[in-house]
This record gives C-alpha cells, sequence and structure tokens, in this order.
C-alpha cells in the first residue's frame, strides 16, 4: 500500500486555496512589520525566523554538509547509533511531530527507529521544502500518513484535528538555540500544549565548548554561511521594495562567552542609506544588524530549563567527542 500523503497545498482544493492564501497574506505582514520595526531600533534586529525563505532553507542545507558544521552529521550519528534505545524510552508512538522539519532526512532514522509509527507531521515555514519532503519519504516508509503543516513552528497553536493518539515531538539541529531563554521556555511550553500529557519530545542540543569549533562553523570558508545571512537583505528588496546594497553588508559571527552563544550580525561596511517601503534607515560604518543567537548549553542546563516549562529530562546522548547531544524529554 502506498503511503497516504494528506497536505495543506494550495492545489488540493479550493477551500485550501483560499487558506493558502490568507496565511501568506499574514506572513507578509508579520514580515514587514518585523523588518520596518527591526530596523526602527537603536540596536537593529531581524528575527531569524525570517532568514528561512525558499533560497535561505537552500542554503541552509548546503551549510549542513559543511566540514565545519559538526551539528548535522554528530546528531544524525547520534541517532544511527541509538535509535533503538531512543525507541525504547519513547515507548508507544502513533505521531511523530516535528518543529521545523527542513528536509527531513534525519528524521527517516528516526520514524524507522519508533516501530508502529502512523502519521508524521512535518511543520516548516517553506510548503517548497514540506513537498519535497514529503516526496522523499513516502516511498520510504510504506503505509505512513504524512500530512504536512506550512507554518511557523513558534506560532502553531493546533495540530490537525486528525492528530489523536500518544504524540512524540522531534526539534533537531539544536534550532532551540536561536531562541533566547524566554523563548525557549515559550516554545516548550506550547510544545507540551500541542503534544499533549504523558507525551515524549526528542530535541538536539548543541553543547558548550571552545571558540576554535564554533565560530567557523557559522562563519565557514567557502562564505555559505555569509550567503545565508545576506539572503535576508535579498528578501527583503524582494519582498518590501527594499534597496540595500548587498556588497555593502558583511556577515559577522562572534562568540558571547558570558552569555554562552554565538552572535550573527550583518555589518555595514560604509556610511549609507537604505529605503524599504518608502522608509529611509540611515547606517554608519560598522553599524551592526542582529539576525541570529545561536545558544550552546551544557547538559544540565538544557534540562533545567526545559523543566521551567513542565517536561522532565528522561536521559541524554552525546557523540563521543561531547559536541553535540540528544535530549529525550517527557511531559506530566
Amino acid at each position: 500500500m502506498a503511503s497516504d500523503i494528506s497536505s495543506v497545498l494550495a492545489e488540493d482544493r479550493p477551500d485550501a486555496a483560499a487558506s493558502q492564501a490568507t496565511l501568506q497574506a499574514a506572513a507578509h505582514a508579520d514580515f514587514k512589520q518585523a523588518v520596518l520595526y527591526g530596523l526602527a531600533r537603536s540596536s537593529r534586529r531581524l528575527p531569524s525566523r525570517f532568514l528561512y525563505d525558499e533560497r535561505g532553507s537552500e542554503l541552509f542545507e548546503d551549510i549542513t554538509k559543511l566540514k565545519e558544521y559538526y551539528p548535522t552529521r554528530a546528531e544524525t550519528a547520534l541517532l544511527k547509533t541509538h535509535g533503538a534505545d531512543i525507541a525504547q524510552h519513547v515507548g508507544d508512538a502513533d505521531i511523530l511531530v516535528e518543529f521545523g522539519s527542513g528536509s527531513s532526512r534525519k528524521t527517516s532514522l528516526l520514524i524507522s527507529a519508533l516501530e508502529g509509527l502512523g502519521t508524521y507531521i512535518p511543520i516548516d515555514v517553506s510548503e517548497s521544502y514540506l513537498t519535497e519532503a514529503t516526496e522523499w519519504l513516502a516511498p520510504q516508509h510504506d503505509g505512513l500518513t504524512i500530512a504536512p503543516l506550512v507554518g511557523d513552528f513558534t506560532k502553531i497553536d493546533a495540530l490537525p484535528d486528525t492528530a489523536r493518539g500518544h504524540k512524540v515531538g522531534f526539534f533537531s539541529g539544536s534550532t532551540i538555540g536561536n531562541l533566547t531563554r524566554d523563548e525557549a521556555k515559550a516554545f516548550l511550553l506550547n510544545a507540551a500544549h500541542l503534544l499533549g500529557r504523558d507525551s515524549a519530545f526528542l530535541i538536539g542540543i548543541d553543547l558548550k565548548k571552545s571558540p576554535d569549533i564554533l565560530i567557523p562553523a557559522y562563519d565557514d570558508a567557502k562564505g555559505i554561511s555569509a550567503s545565508f545571512s545576506l539572503n535576508l537583505l535579498t528578501r527583503i528588496n524582494r519582498e518590501l521594495d527594499g534597496d540595500f546594497d548587498i556588497a555593502h553588508f558583511a556577515h559577522r559571527a562572534i562568540y558571547n562567552e558570558d552569555e554562552g552563544r554565538i552572535e550573527i550580525y550583518l555589518e555595514s561596511l560604509t556610511g549609507q542609506t537604505v529605503s524599504v517601503l518608502g522608509r529611509d534607515f540611515s547606517f554608519s560604518e560598522g553599524e551592526r544588524i542582529h539576525t541570529e543567537f545561536s545558544h550552546k548549553y551544557s547538559i544540565e542546563g538544557f534540562q533545567a530549563l526545559a523543566a521551567t516549562a513542565g517536561w522532565r529530562g528522561v536521559t541524554a546522548w552525546t557523540d563521543p567527542d561531547g559536541l553535540f547531544s540528544l535530549h529525550l524529554l517527557r511531559f506530566g
């Protein structure tokens, strides 16, 4: 029997097309408001979720293949090595919900380990990535219902009505590190609401380590990380009638040891004025726009954060070099 593929894609039916148009209009309004507000701040900031348009998602996939970028390799190895142990700790699960699913390549390992799984719900802002992931996964997992959900995983407040059963969540790649600690707590609280009591949650967490390892992972020699960051300005030009001169900005990655995090900025290389939707924003040479945090945790530090949102740490797996960790949490 071929896999049952359920989708929220617009071409499925007229009411879905109308719903998708509404979602796209809301997403555009959110982007517009965040950019105008973020550029008007004294300390300029653009939320990292806007890095992941279609081109941004493609560039991030390229980043995960770089020799400097260890998280994807380490996490994939953990899923391969400890899949059976993870499944044993998870127990019976009917539905897998993945937050920020991307290409879902690593997720296939987890799906294979979770015997008896009936439904997979990947959540991602990129409709094209969800389509590609669904088409790639379906032939490999016969009988699995795949129900992609287009949206910002930090703002999803309900799962499809058909998502009834024992749920397990998956949040890979240490993406939770992009959130401030308050934002991470809010996300974990919402995930508890979506997944329900006695649910399990598998989360990838990047561990604290030397800046000599961290900095190259976010500022690689090929410049793909820089292209990923600068693509946000290209997106503003395209979607918000901006006139950023991309050549006059540079990608900067620094490690803030006091806060335990990588900080990513776009730095103005000259004094300049930029227009977005008819509004002018002046930059001095060296002025920065903050675009991303990537918090690093200790095992104990992350589990303490999770506990503030009602999640109990069950166990954690780490690679031999202590670079990365997978945490299994349980709610209630």
